[in-house]
């Protein structure tokens, strides 16, 4: 029997949401690149590599084989970190003929390529164009995996350009205490997802170095800004920022414990390099390639981002955070909706 959704990607946020699927019913086929971790899932049932306390439940199939994975499948949701889309897409291509002439994938994966400066729906056409036909989707919002898998409510947003394709997703992802919106700002909703990761390494740094809710705020309010100054230069909606894609994400990933971009930049403050904190973690920290990947189309573009420039500078020039804030301050005094 066809599976109700296909997920290729077993880390953390995959594993998730295949668990809280098959716990509401519906069949899920997930793809586990590593052929070792894919084998203990399927005899232990739990994911101790990447969301460890958690069972899957019998109608979620594990495999590590792409093409028994695809098999059937109508929707399949992309969850791989974004350095690796690519790749996992090239990967499917053989497979791709025999897909149902109605398939759509969709992105939950969040990040933008460095080189190409495309977003992960974008790779998805470049690769996949041709068979996919337009029916791409993404999905975002404010959702940390292991609260997801804890059953705990949560809501995000699919976006796609094509509206049915949008709802079809909708109607499968919302399931007991997951629910799904639909918006056809896809580029709004991408870049929302992706960027907020940037900030929130800002975030970190601000609790690394001791300071209070007031600076929290501050960086918050203005990182919403410059995310909605990029979206809105790339063809994306400003409204579609202050929703959970934008706004809502944002707080999460500054402000929630589980984040791993704000804890790269705790690490950071309190003197870390970033290979020490890369090396202590199998976790990815999006936000490292993102910030690259925003300050070059920043730079193309010509939007201003202070926070992101900042961020760059103290990942990719050594720059200390202290002095990052500092420079932050000593900026030239302007309008708040300048």
């Amino acid at each position: 029997m066809a599976p109700d959704l296909t997920i290729l990607g077993g880390g953390s946020w995959g594993t998730a949401l295949a668990l809280q699927l098959g716990r509401a019913g519906r069949t899920v086929s997930l793809w586990v690149h590593d052929p070792v971790l894919a084998a203990v899932m399927r005899r232990d049932r739990v994911n101790a590599a990447y969301l460890p306390g958690h069972t899957l439940p019998p109608n979620v199939s594990v495999t590590s084989d792409v093409g028994e994975a695809l098999a059937g499948a109508r929707d399949v949701m992309l969850v791989v970190p974004s350095h690796h889309c690519r790749e996992v897409l090239r990967a499917c291509l053989p497979h791709m003929p025999h897909m149902d002439a109605a398939m759509s994938f969709c992105s939950a994966s969040k990040g933008i390529e460095n080189d190409s400066l495309l977003r992960v729906s974008e790779i998805l056409a470049d690769t996949l164009g041709e068979q996919l036909a337009g029916r791409i989707a993404v999905m975002s919002g404010p959702s940390f995996a292991d609260e997801v898998a804890s059953g705990h409510p949560t809501a995000v947003v699919i976006a796609s350009n094509d509206g049915e394709v949008a709802a079809r997703l909708q109607r499968t992802v919302s399931t007991g205490g997951l629910r799904a919106y639909t918006s056809a700002d896809v580029i709004g909703v991408e870049l929302g997802g992706a960027l907020k990761n940037v900030v929130a390494i800002g975030a970190g740094v601000v609790d690394g170095l001791g300071y209070g809710t007031n600076t929290l705020a501050a960086l918050i309010t203005r990182g919403l800004a410059e995310i909605s100054r990029l979206a809105e230069a790339c063809g994306g909606r400003r409204e579609t920022l202050a929703g959970l894609a934008g706004l809502g994400d944002l707080v999460l990933t500054c402000t929630g414990r589980l984040s791993r971009n704000r804890a790269l930049g705790v690490a950071l403050a309190r003197g870390a390099t970033l290979q020490q904190h890369q090396a202590a973690t199998r976790m990815v920290a999006e936000g490292v390639r993102t910030t690259l990947s925003a300050w070059r189309m920043a730079s193309r573009l010509g939007v201003e981002m202070p926070i992101t420039s900042q961020v760059h500078a103290v990942l990719y020039k050594s720059k200390s955070p202290s002095e990052a804030i500092k420079d932050l301050l000593a900026r030239q005094l302007r309008r708040e909706d300048s």
